[in-house]
């Protein structure tokens, strides 16, 4: 989860990216609509195997019989669906009063009996005893009897449900993925629980695709006009934002003066070798340079999402307690380690560098500007108005943090319901113009807020207002996008915008991400496959890639359904009755 700037928090919202992806048009709860519908092939394909140290079918859950020449008059003149039903009643008592065992040996009973023909009836014994399996957690012998319900009725979403539950105890996620997103399209999207643990599924598998992929990975930089505004979040930087003075001829093709020359001419994929050639110098550069040029590198190395590389760099200045390492140095070092660990979602350490760089240097702005851009994402809008604020006062001609303190002021204003602090915002944003008339984060918050608001025509022209002092920003025009998305409905003129911010940037991963959520919205899953592949390349962190997989994996199952069912079945399937939600029937 980066945090490169106000720009970047206005053009993503202070939501999560995959909140976010449930706010552009998606239909029901599920955010992108995937369906899957088991069919009995299917489902056969998956009744075999071992899992959890179970045994086949076979032997696991074989069937009792009665002794032959000892019926009674009554077993005599009982039909077999009576007899079925009697049998599976009596299981149903035992599995109320948790005698399981005795439970399976009524359902074998009832199997046995059941006509061929009832195969509604015979799906629920079957699945009634894979809830006495699953009680005696017996996960393989739950999904083969999940399996043999599903064979004989395919729509049977308790069985998809409970059979979902053992694939991902098993790690089986894809699949398990398929049998609870086919249950929430039966359930018409309306049963919490389900939906919550379609949401689970879903992320787990994108962390273990993200995780594969992560491995192999080639680091890739953002795009330019990326660098130059994550570097302009800086007011107080060190390092780069002043000469390198030289003080004799010796040094002037110094590693450092090298870096810095190559940071001002935007050669950044020359910075980390250039870096490390000096580093490596080992005792014949000096020490203050040396920090320097580590935390160079390790700046690059975040962005590169070379996560464990910048974090090592970043260490190495923050522990040197050397003379020569000033504390503006290791101040700097201590906000893009926080930054880094937030990355990889943990908190903890994230806040704990941030306090020891307020310790270190209280009056550096750069710490509560960041700190303060954290909080309006986790929205914390109350902690974001105060980090804001403290910002703002040692920064009192930073545009930048101006407008985010406007924007911290509006949201903390909003989620309490303070109508005279959200006018209070509104007139502040007002001054912003006045103040920062070339600040174009000033815009962009300010239309975000309409947008907010559904001022869409006036949030439009600001979009519009933002993109004149900033034309090179495509996060811009994505967002402008997704605003005449969600206000008019218009997929043509969304993506012509996103199109527009592709050719500005072709690495913009939020375009294509949102492109591709757009693409399966309008039914093109083969072609937001292809789009979210794009995004994939770009993303840098794990949460990154394990949003966008998510996204993806939706893309797919969506389209296995297309393959496997006509559209006049997916056009009544939302009349199918769903089974009820009692744990035996």
């Amino acid at each position: 989860m980066p945090v490169a700037n106000s720009a970047a928090i206005a053009a993503t919202g202070t939501l999560p990216k995959w909140q976010l992806a449930l706010a552009v048009g998606a239909p029901v709860a599920l955010g992108l609509g995937y369906m899957y519908y088991k069919n009995s092939s299917q489902g056969k394909s998956r009744g075999s195997g071992k899992t959890n140290g179970g045994t086949s079918t076979d032997k696991q859950i074989s069937i009792e019989s009665d002794s032959p020449g000892k019926k009674s008059e009554a077993d005599k003149s009982e039909t077999p669906a009576a007899k079925a039903q009697r049998y599976k009643t009596l299981g149903n008592q035992a599995f109320g009063a948790r005698k399981y065992d005795e439970a399976i040996s009524s359902y074998n009973k009832a199997i046995e009996a059941c006509p061929p023909e009832s195969k509604d009836e015979l799906a629920k014994i079957y699945q009634n005893r894979a809830a006495s399996y699953d009680a005696l957690e017996k996960f393989t012998a739950v999904k083969e009897d999940c399996t043999r319900a599903l064979d004989l009725n395919p729509t049977y979403t308790k069985a998809l449900i409970r059979r979902a539950k053992v694939l991902e105890k098993n790690n089986e996620f894809e699949l398990a993925l398929e049998d609870i997103t086919a249950a929430c399209m039966l359930e018409r999207f309306s049963n919490e629980s389900v939906l919550l643990a379609a949401d689970r599924i879903l992320k787990q598998l994108g962390k273990q695709r993200a995780e594969e992929l992560m491995k192999t990975k080639k680091p890739t930089l953002p795009s330019t006009h990326f660098i130059k505004t994550y570097f302009s979040s800086f007011r107080n930087d060190p390092v780069l934002s002043a000469e390198v003075t030289v003080s004799t001829d010796e040094y002037a093709n110094s590693g450092l003066t090298k870096a810095v020359e190559a940071f001002k001419a935007e050669k950044y994929d020359d910075i980390v070798a250039i870096c490390t050639a000096e580093i490596e110098k080992g005792d014949d550069i000096d020490v203050a340079d040396k920090m320097k040029l580590i935390l160079i590198r390790g700046t690059f190395y975040l962005l590169l999402g070379q996560h464990e590389e910048a974090m090592k760099d970043l260490d190495l200045v923050i522990s040197d307690t050397n003379e020569s390492t000033s504390k503006e140095i290791r101040v700097n070092a201590l906000i893009k380690r926080a930054t880094l660990h937030l990355r990889v979602e943990d908190l903890i350490p994230c806040f704990k560098d941030f306090e020891t760089a307020e310790e270190l240097d209280p009056d550096c702005g750069d710490i509560y500007h960041h700190r303060g851009q954290i909080h309006l994402l986790l929205e914390n809008f109350n902690a974001a108005l105060e980090d804001s604020e403290k910002a703002l006062k040692l920064n009192p001609d930073f545009g930048m943090v101006y407008a985010q303190k406007c924007y911290a002021e509006y949201r903390h204003a909003a989620m309490n319901r303070i109508p005279n602090l959200m006018k209070s915002a509104l007139d502040n944003f007002e001054k912003a113009f006045q103040l920062f008339p070339e600040c174009c984060e000033c815009y962009v918050m300010y239309a975000k807020m309409l947008s907010d608001t559904q001022s869409y025509k006036k949030a439009d022209e600001y979009f519009g207002k933002a993109l004149e002092k900033d034309p090179k920003n495509a996060t811009i025009l994505v967002h402008r996008g997704l605003l005449h998305l969600g206000w008019t409905g218009n997929f043509v003129k969304a993506i012509d915008y996103i199109n527009e911010a592709l050719e500005l940037d072709d690495k913009c991963e939020f375009a294509y991400e949102m492109l591709g959520t757009i693409e399966v919205q309008r039914g093109n899953l083969h072609e937001a496959i292809k789009i979210f592949s794009k995004a994939l390349t770009l993303a840098r962190t794990m949460y990154e890639l394990t949003h966008i997989f998510t996204l993806q994996d939706a893309a797919k199952a969506q389209l296995k359904i297309g393959k496997r069912l006509g559209p006049d079945y997916m056009r009544g399937i939302s009349d199918m009755l769903s089974m009820n939600s009692k744990t035996t029937d």
